[in-house]
């Protein structure tokens, strides 16, 4: 295999030594002596269908061939046959640890894709056959099937797609380029390809260098030890950057401090890059010298193998500084299909026009995004002199909307959301949209709203194009005990509704991973805390179950963050997500007062920040709903002024 080749060259790589130091076993770990093997009793097979459907998925989770074939042996009549088949073949596919196996059994897997030709599991299948097919460099195979792969949503098949051109001789480092751009998603297939490149010199050392700092600055480190590992001869340039990058993450200060003792050693690119790394995680930090850094960076010529996370902080950055010329030039600088991905770059790009007197320019750019049912969209349409509007209304007939009762993959969905599994009732859900046109993707959402499939209706009908229903994207369900709840505390019922609807989608059961729990994705310590503050002496969790308790104890909970945050919708929004303590650490290193819309966009938390972007603009098509007048979410936004950081007693 080339893996192996590769791997062999592990010694004379520069950041061999950096990837060892990073992932080196302590020597007691090392000495541990193994457990002795005890013999399971095999586990108890459930006698009810549904619970055994379920413990076959969670078999196949785990890759447990012998117990997935055992269960799946017992649900002979279940109305999935499909998946039955599905999570018994999938195990033989993959080990425990997730990783392809080459002695899969393609014919199961042949006669399982042409039995359900057309539907998601017959994707979701070919998706996984191909990649034991790169695995085990069946190219002829992988070749036939990888046209049939519809949603081609997987980055390690793309890259053994890649890796197949490129062995028989097509140079394919450009499109590489592209798909390389977020290590979270490489798998094999990926570092496979990186590694052939290299090898037969498509790439340069230094796209393999910029692979493995990649890896380093989203701190997976053991694949950028694997990436390192494909270096072909070793140089200074790999390990002063790693360090760079690790000392940048925890200390920016720290590692514009190395950098002055060993930029000597370094090319002007790989300055550069260095400054950007420093620049990126100064800019994570709020640090106020984190525009000076990539005006550093700037200066020596631009993008010298920045990563997307650099370029966009780049911009935050000169955004926190109210320095309008470098957010230009940052927005110039990316690379043009970062800068074409998110609405945000062209509506920043026209702001900096505007600030620079080109207002013909500047309009152009805010009509390029004013269309757009978004946050940025909404902006823009204001840049423009324009209020939020809703479109006009298409309503679809009852038989339209009751056609869809027929469609094989709604029931199947229907089946899985009744038995709480989400993930593949979506995928069903999902797949059946595929091709549908406005009117159709309407009738879907109304016959999922009938259905008390809410976080259906909303994402269904956000998918249309020209024909629109904004009473069916912006549900408002629980309408009397959310008109109570707002007014017993004198909340914002729109925004509340924007808030439950990036929370929960509608969803009464929703947990997260953390617990929060319902519609308000309250946590268990902060429910007890309201009702504690509010005198519900009979409060126990399992009441949160209850619409009217979750949104009774929700508003009084944002209640209390908004009154503890200056009554600020941005700030407060942001703490309802991270805590009230973070809004109020950001807000504290504001040099001056700032548009709400750059608070929100230089949010250091990913989710975070998508979430205040998405709870205002909510609101504000919410407010537009309820009360028939345009709205402005500028104004919703507000002005941060900056403030000393204050302890909170808020959960």
């Amino acid at each position: 295999m080339l893996k192996g080749v590769y791997l062999q060259r592990a010694g004379r790589a520069a950041w061999i030594a950096v990837a060892c130091a990073l992932l080196v076993t302590p020597v007691h770990a090392q000495k541990r002596p193994q457990a002795p093997v005890r013999q399971q009793q095999p586990a108890v097979i459930p006698s009810d269908p549904d619970e055994a459907f379920a413990a076959l998925r969670e078999a196949a989770r785990k890759n447990d061939v012998e117990r997935a074939y055992a269960i799946s042996a017992t649900l002979v009549d279940y109305p999935i046959p499909s998946y039955i088949e599905y999570f018994r073949i999938k195990p033989q596919m993959f080990d425990a640890s997730g990783l392809a196996r080459i002695d899969a059994p393609d014919d199961q897997v042949r006669a399982f894709l042409q039995r359900y030709k057309g539907e998601a599991i017959a994707d979701r299948m070919r998706n996984d056959w191909l990649l034991v097919l790169g695995k085990k460099r069946d190219w002829a195979t992988f070749d036939a099937e990888y046209p049939q792969f519809v949603l081609k949503d997987d980055t390690q098949v793309e890259c053994y797609a890649l890796l197949s051109r490129a062995l028989k001789g097509q140079n394919v480092a450009a499109e590489s380029r592209q798909a390389l751009s977020d290590p979270r998603y490489y798998g094999e297939g990926c570092v496979d390809l990186i590694g052939y490149l290299v090898q037969s010199q498509q790439i340069q050392r230094s796209d393999v260098a910029y692979q493995a700092r990649l890896a380093l600055e989203q701190n997976y480190l053991t694949l950028a030890g694997k990436i390192a590992a494909l270096l072909p001869d070793a140089r200074v340039d790999g390990d002063t950057l790693a360090t760079l990058v690790k000392m940048a993450r925890t200390d920016p200060n720290q590692a514009v401090a190395y950098l002055g003792t060993v930029q000597g050693t370094l090319s002007r690119d790989e300055q550069g890059a260095a400054w950007g790394v420093i620049g990126q995680f100064a800019g994570k930090k709020l640090l106020p010298e984190a525009a000076t850094y990539y005006r550093r960076q700037m200066d020596l010529g631009g993008n010298q193998w920045l990563s997307d996370d650099t370029q966009e902080w780049r911009v935050r950055a000169a955004l926190r500084q109210g320095d309008w010329k470098q957010v230009r030039q940052a927005v110039e600088l990316m690379r043009p299909e970062l800068r074409a991905k998110d609405p945000a770059w062209l509506y920043w790009y026209g702001r900096a026009l505007k600030a620079e007197g080109r207002d013909t320019e500047a309009q152009q750019n805010f009509q390029q995004v004013a269309g757009q049912f978004n946050f940025y969209g909404q902006l823009a349409s204001e840049e423009l002199g324009n209020r939020i509007t809703l479109p006009a209304r298409t309503s679809v007939s009852d038989a339209e909307a009751n056609a869809m009762r027929s469609r094989a993959g709604f029931q199947r969905a229907q089946k899985f959301y009744a038995m709480n599994m989400r993930f593949e009732g979506n995928r069903e859900w999902n797949w059946e949209l595929r091709g549908m046109n406005d009117r159709e993707l309407l009738a879907a959402a109304e016959f999922a709203r009938r259905l008390e499939l809410l976080d259906r209706t909303v994402n269904t009908a956000d998918r249309t194009r020209n024909e629109h229903d904004f009473g069916l994207r912006f549900l408002m369900p629980y309408r009397d005990i959310m008109q109570r709840a707002t007014d017993d505390v004198g909340l914002d019922m729109a925004w509340v509704y924007g808030l439950i609807r990036q929370e929960s989608r509608f969803i009464m059961s929703a947990r997260s991973s953390a617990g929060a729990h319902g519609l308000m994705q309250v946590m268990p310590a902060t429910a007890k805390y309201v009702a504690r503050k509010i005198g519900m002496n009979d409060f126990s969790p399992q009441m949160m179950g209850d619409p009217t308790i979750n949104i009774q104890l929700g508003t009084n909970y944002l209640s209390m963050v908004l009154t503890d945050l200056d009554s600020s919708w941005t700030l407060a929004s942001a703490a309802y997500n991270a805590g009230p303590g973070r809004p109020k650490a950001w807000r504290s290193t504001l040099a001056r007062p700032v548009e709400g819309a750059i608070f929100a966009e230089t949010i250091p938390f990913n989710e975070t920040r998508g979430y205040v972007k998405n709870v205002l603009s909510n609101a504000t098509y919410y407010a537009a709903l309820m009360s028939g007048r345009p709205q402005s979410l500028k104004s919703r936004l507000g002005t941060v002024a900056p403030s000393p950081v204050t302890t909170t007693s808020l959960p």
